[in-house]
């Protein structure tokens, strides 16, 4: 991939540009995020993994997922990113029958989620900059704002500082915030993260989390399975527990 450069003494002019997809200090066009339903869900490995779960997810809101080891959280997360399909039931989102929707249509659906992964999966032999920019040009191709966005999203996030860093030179808490970072390059609707703080401290959990926060705040819906109950508790959103026995 060609390196792209940036001076970043002029990040803070940059990302007050009034770049498309992200406003500092405002609203974007995916202002209310999106909305989920699941009606009567069931997945069913070798086992029932979830039994009939019911959920909405409003739009704009915050929702952690909760339960122990084996209880289905990251196979919710699974299904609503379309990696599995459910057994049984129904799973909208903003009105789209999950179920309906064909293969080929897959990846433009997933443009509308920002995935946080647990194993974080970034690019070890590209920078923090480089890594946003890869994900930002598979989806849109080579663009002029590429360096803008990116370097508008590092500011947002308060990681500016890191760009040129390559992913062993980060700390666990600063690798998970680049990866929050890279999962809101495409402007989604939806951000979903799946034990986002599952191998860090409880400082660097907390700043992650507050960073998710600051994200639901400007624009979006945000779903979080975790089982980290201390920072669910301390954010003090609304709280769903699975109960499953796997």
């Amino acid at each position: 991939m060609k390196t792209i450069e940036l001076d970043f003494q002029n990040v803070a002019y940059i990302a007050s540009a009034g770049l498309r997809g992200l406003m500092i200090g405002q609203k974007t066009a995916n202002a209310k995020g999106g909305q989920m339903t699941l009606k009567d869900v069931t997945k069913v490995y070798n086992t029932v993994v979830l039994d009939r779960l019911s959920l909405h997810v409003d739009r704009g809101e915050f929702l952690f997922v909760t339960g122990k080891s084996g209880s289905g959280k990251s196979t919710l997360i699974r299904l609503l990113t379309m990696e599995t399909a459910a057994t049984e039931g129904q799973i909208l989102v903003d009105g789209r029958d999950l179920l309906k929707i064909k293969k080929r249509e897959i990846p433009v659906y997933r443009r509308s989620l920002g995935i946080v992964f647990q194993d974080m999966k970034l690019l070890e032999d590209r920078t923090v900059f480089e890594n946003l920019a890869f994900v930002r040009e598979v989806i849109y191709g080579r663009r002029r704002d590429t360096s803008q966005r990116v370097a508008s999203m590092l500011s947002f996030l308060g990681l500016s500082t890191l760009h040129k860093r390559y992913p062993q030179q980060l700390s666990g808490g600063e690798k998970q915030k680049i990866v929050l970072a890279r999962a809101l390059m495409n402007d989604p609707a939806i951000l979903l993260a799946d034990e986002p703080t599952g191998n860090l401290d409880p400082g660097a959990s907390a700043e992650v989390m507050d960073l998710f926060e600051l994200v639901h705040r400007r624009w979006m819906t945000v779903l979080v399975a975790t089982h980290d109950l201390a920072q669910a508790g301390r954010i003090g959103h609304r709280r769903v527990e699975l109960a499953g026995d796997v």
